[in-house]
């Protein structure tokens, strides 16, 4: 096992500054390519996915150097992310139906040789379609994939190799350092075209061949035509999710999950535990082992969240879903137990999105109120701000985008 992604803030905060001067017409020329070392691109995702740097500090930092017109590219790949986060929390029943389909595609697996031998074959990389082939050796050695990479792959996956996407999303889920649920469920479900209903993204030869340099030779045997996948229509939209107070004068516990390592924003609210635990949703992330190195970077992310924020965190807390294998029931009896330890009036959770964090504290709240224990889960104003308008596709989001930075920057929106 290798990685090129060490776990740490100080990491992510000097990858930023080592990026920032090339955030503007370098990044805009070069980010679609896919290039050995991934040096064209940021590699920010897996300090994004797990806020160990955040959106706000990643959008200040670029747009000290560029305007906005200049960084527009890089800063809509930020609010890519924020944009499919406040999609799925408004259609949570989308991600409900993804572990029904994968579920039903992997009783597939169990009953058709065809399939697991596909299915095998490809997670491998031996499906003998060479630059499919690096990317399913590249994910499972490192836990990162260059994004159009990832869109390439999930078209040969899907439609040259006649796979169902829902095995192929969980593949990505399994390996991912900044395996998001939301970015990945509907990234899967754009290329097969169920995001924007009916539009296919189709991975073509020359194109690979354009922007990975033609290092993997001449590519044959690509699906040229496929037809959508299918599936059931979007769901309604409902209403986005509401941020829940906390107590000032309760005696409270935090709880940190893998979707937001900087509490500092609780804490500088006046936030005061007595006591701070971890609940993940690593190991829920699919029926199938998570990858090590996914289970290492967290492990590894959590201990710096504790040893940079201290003795403001209280005492230290139980740690769970950071181990292969834990179940719901066992995460939640063990907050209880912590909260009782510690005759807690009050847990307090960075709001865990829709996924598997989401999955793990909806049992973790059931218990804990059971308990007579308040939970409070405040959503971060980067958040409450974008969501909302994540309505329909990224395109009508994206002229929110300008109002949006006004409130991070304090500029006057164009």
């Amino acid at each position: 096992m290798q990685t090129d992604f060490p776990p740490s803030r100080a990491e992510g905060l000097q990858r930023l500054r080592d990026f920032v001067p090339h955030a503007g017409k370098d990044y805009a020329a070069r980010r679609n390519h896919d290039e050995p070392g991934h040096a064209n691109v940021s590699r920010l995702s897996p300090y994004l996915r797990h806020r160990i740097v955040t959106e706000d500090e990643v959008v200040q930092a670029v747009l000290g150097r560029f305007a906005p017109s200049t960084a527009e590219k890089f800063v809509q790949e930020v609010f890519w992310r924020t944009y499919f986060k406040g999609w799925l929390e408004m259609r949570p029943s989308v991600w409900t139906a993804y572990t029904a389909g994968l579920a039903r595609a992997q009783d597939r697996l169990a009953t058709e040789s065809g399939l697991r031998k596909g299915w095998e074959q490809a997670c491998s990389g031996a499906t003998g379609i060479a630059p499919f082939d690096h990317w399913a050796r590249e994910l499972v050695e490192t836990g990162y994939l260059h994004n159009h990479a990832r869109m390439w792959f999930a078209s040969i996956w899907t439609f040259t190799l006649g796979l169902p996407w829902e095995l192929g999303a969980d593949f990505f889920l399994r390996h991912l350092l900044d395996g998001d649920p939301a970015s990945n469920t509907l990234g899967w479900r754009w290329v097969v075209g169920l995001h924007t209903p009916g539009k296919v993204y189709v991975a073509r030869a020359s194109n690979i061949t354009k922007y990975t340099g033609g290092r993997f030779g001449a590519v044959h045997g690509l699906a040229t035509d496929p037809a959508p996948a299918e599936g059931p229509a979007n769901p309604p939209r409902g209403a986005p999710p509401v941020s829940e107070p906390w107590e000032r004068t309760a005696r409270t516990g935090l709880v940190l999950t893998e979707d937001d390592l900087s509490p500092g924003w609780l804490l500088d609210d006046g936030l005061a535990p007595v006591t701070t635990a971890v609940a993940t949703g690593v190991p829920h992330r699919s029926p199938l082992a998570v990858a090590p190195q996914v289970h290492a970077f967290t492990r590894e992310a959590v201990a710096d969240a504790r040893a940079r924020y201290g003795a403001r965190l209280g005492q230290p807390g139980p740690e769970t879903g950071l181990a292969p294998g834990e179940t719901m029931a066992a995460q939640a009896e063990a907050l209880v137990a912590w909260a009782r330890m510690h005759r807690l009036e009050q847990v307090v959770a960075p709001y865990p999105p829709v996924g598997p964090s989401a999955d793990a504290f909806a049992g973790i709240r059931r218990a804990l109120e059971a308990e007579g224990v308040r939970v409070a889960t405040p959503i971060r104003p980067f958040d409450q701000r974008a969501w909302p308008h994540a309505t329909h596709g990224f395109f009508r989001f994206k002229d929110r985008i300008p109002s949006l930075l006004g409130a991070i920057r304090g500029l006057r929106a164009a």
